[in-house]
C-alpha cells in the first residue's frame, strides 16, 4: 500500500502508516491524462523518464524541461530516504538552473509559517527548530528523513512554506460535512473544493484494497465522507501553494511542493484542485521503486501516473526504526488507542494488539502522539523498547525489539 497518509482519515489523522511503495495495480490504472493513459513507459534504476516524450533524461535536463513550469508537485513515501534524496536533487537542479525556488511542505500547516521563516533566517539550531516548531506533533516522521532538504533551504536561503491546514479541520470535514463546520473550522479551508470526480474516487478507493477489511463494510455515505475530507486536504494544500507562489514578485519563481505520492498520482489530487485557482503550467514528479515488495521487477508504469517518474531502489527497511503500529487519540481520557499493528514489527511480535491503550514507553507516559513519536525517534535499530499497555482491565508490559528484516 502506498504511503500516502490517506490512512490519516481513518486513524484520526495520525501519520503512522508503515512505509511502502505504490502497489502494482495503482501504477497501471487508465486514469488521468487521456493520451498518456493509453501507454506505459519503462522504469530504470536512477533513470528519470519524461512520460510524454518517452525519453530518459538527467536531473539537469529535467530542470530545463521545467523552465515554463510554475507549480511542481514532487511525490514522496515519507519514510523512504531515496525519495527525499530525489526531492533534494530536484530542488538543487532548479537552483542551479537559476530558478527562484519556493518549497511547499505538507508536514506543516500554514498557521505555523513563522517557524519556517525563522528556520530559513538561521534563527534556530536543528534541535531548537524541531522542538519549538512541534515537528513530532505536526508530522511525526523522523526529522532525519527531511534534514538535508531543510539544511539546503537554510543554506541557500530558499523560502519554505507550510501548505497544510490544521489537522482537526480535515477530521471535522470527515465527521460533520462542509455544511456543519464551525465558522472557525471553515476559515481554514478554500472557498471552492471539487469533490465530484469519479476517477479520483476510483483511485482513492484503490489505496485501501487488500487491507485488513476495515473498509470493506463501509457504506457509500462513509466513503463519500472520507473522500470529501481527502479532497479538502488536497484543495487546501493546493490553495496555500498557489497563494504563496502568487505572493512572490519574481516571474521566474517555481513552487516545489513536497507531498505524499497519492496526492500527486495521475494529476487527480492536488493538481486538479490547484486548477480551480491557477492557470499557469504545472507538472509532477514521482519516484517509483523498480522492484515491488516481493522483489519482482517493476518494469513499467502507465505514462499518465506523473509527468516524470524517477526510478529508485526498493527499500526493505527504513533508515530509522518504528514500532510498527498506528494510534488514535481517545479524547475522552487523552489516551492512545492502537488501531493497526504490523504483525512482523517490533510491537507486533512483542504481542501488542489492536485496541490496546498505550500507557508508557520506557517509563515515560504517553499523553499524545507527539510524545510517542519523539521517543521512538530517539531509538536505533537493535534497541529494545519497554511498553506498558492497558487491555481491558489489565495492565500488561511488553518488550519490543527494533530489528530489521532480511526479506
Amino acid at each position: 500500500m502506498i504511503q500516502l497518509s490517506l490512512i490519516l482519515l481513518t486513524t484520526m489523522l495520525s501519520p503512522t502508516l508503515a512505509a511502502g511503495s505504490p502497489s502494482q495495480d495503482v501504477l497501471h490504472m487508465a486514469l488521468g491524462d487521456d493520451a498518456r493513459a493509453r501507454y506505459e513507459v519503462s522504469l530504470g534504476l536512477d533513470v528519470i523518464t519524461d512520460t510524454a516524450a518517452q525519453e530518459e533524461i538527467t536531473p539537469a535536463e529535467l530542470a530545463v524541461r521545467l523552465d515554463e513550469v510554475e507549480l511542481l508537485f514532487v511525490g514522496e513515501s515519507h519514510t523512504d530516504m531515496d525519495v527525499h534524496r530525489v526531492q533534494r536533487r530536484v530542488i538543487e537542479a532548479l537552483v542551479e538552473r537559476g530558478r527562484t525556488v519556493l518549497i511547499g511542505l505538507e508536514m506543516y500547516p500554514y498557521t505555523e509559517q513563522r517557524f519556517l521563516d525563522q528556520w530559513v533566517d538561521g534563527l534556530f539550531t536543528e534541535k531548537g527548530f524541531v522542538e519549538v516548531s512541534d515537528w513530532y506533533k505536526n508530522w511525526g516522521y523522523h526529522w532525519g528523513y527531511y534534514r538535508e532538504i531543510f539544511l539546503l533551504a537554510r543554506d541557500r536561503g530558499i523560502r519554505m512554506v507550510g501548505v497544510n491546514t490544521p489537522r482537526d479541520v480535515i477530521s471535522a470535514v470527515r465527521r460533520k460535512g462542509f455544511e456543519n463546520l464551525s465558522e472557525e473550522e471553515a476559515r481554514h479551508i478554500p472557498p471552492r473544493i471539487d469533490t465530484d470526480n469519479e476517477q479520483h474516487l476510483q483511485l482513492f478507493k484503490s489505496y485501501f484494497e487488500g487491507d485488513d477489511g476495515m473498509h470493506s463494510s463501509m457504506s457509500e455515505e462513509q466513503w463519500k465522507a472520507m473522500f470529501a475530507a481527502q479532497c479538502t486536504w488536497d484543495a487546501t494544500m493546493a490553495y496555500n501553494s498557489v497563494r504563496a507562489l502568487q505572493s512572490t514578485e519574481d516571474p521566474d519563481a517555481i513552487m516545489v511542493v513536497l507531498i505524499g505520492s497519492g496526492h500527486v498520482a495521475y494529476g487527480l489530487g492536488i493538481e486538479r484542485q490547484a486548477g480551480l485557482w491557477f492557470e499557469g503550467p504545472m507538472a509532477s514528479i514521482v519516484p517509483v521503486a523498480v522492484t515491488d515488495d516481493d522483489g519482482s521487477a517493476v518494469e513499467s508504469v502507465v505514462a499518465s501516473y506523473a509527468n516524470y517518474v524517477w526510478g529508485i531502489p526498493r527499500e526493505l527497511n527504513t533508515v530509522y526504526p518504528g514500532l510498527g503500529l498506528s494510534t488514535r487519540l481517545v479524547e475522552e481520557d487523552q489516551t492512545l488507542e492502537v488501531l493497526m499493528v504490523d504483525e512482523d514489527s517490533g510491537a507486533g511480535t512483542a504481542g501488542v494488539l489492536v485496541g490496546d491503550i498505550l500507557l508508557s514507553l520506557d517509563g515515560t507516559s504517553l499523553p499524545d502522539r507527539a510524545t510517542l513519536n519523539r521517543l521512538v525517534a530517539g531509538k536505533s535499530w537493535g534497541d529494545a523498547v519497554d511498553l506498558v499497555v492497558r487491555r481491558g482491565g489489565d495492565e500488561l508490559q511488553f518488550t519490543a525489539y527494533l530489528r530489521r528484516r532480511l526479506e
